[in-house]
């Protein structure tokens, strides 16, 4: 019997975040709202209702833990 390794692509998780929350902007813009006043209404209340759903925005946004995405927005602000 011959033991073959799975190998597999990991996703970086900053780039997929960043990735996803420019797509949730993108649907937001298209959509006509404020990106800035949705996202961060989105991250204070948890309320998904915030968010589009329009190109799957919605989903997409709930996929990232909420905590995370606050740290990377905050370190991403400290090192500018």
């Amino acid at each position: 019997m011959e033991d073959k390794t799975r190998t597999f692509k990991t996703v970086d998780v900053k780039t997929e975040m960043k990735e996803i929350v420019s797509s949730v902007y993108n649907s937001l813009m298209v959509k006509g709202y404020n990106p800035i006043n949705q996202i961060v209404g989105y991250i204070l209340s948890e309320d998904p209702t915030y968010i589009t759903n329009y190109n799957n925005a919605r989903q997409l946004i709930c996929r990232i833990d909420r905590d995370d995405l606050l740290q990377e927005l905050l370190k991403t602000y400290l090192e500018k």
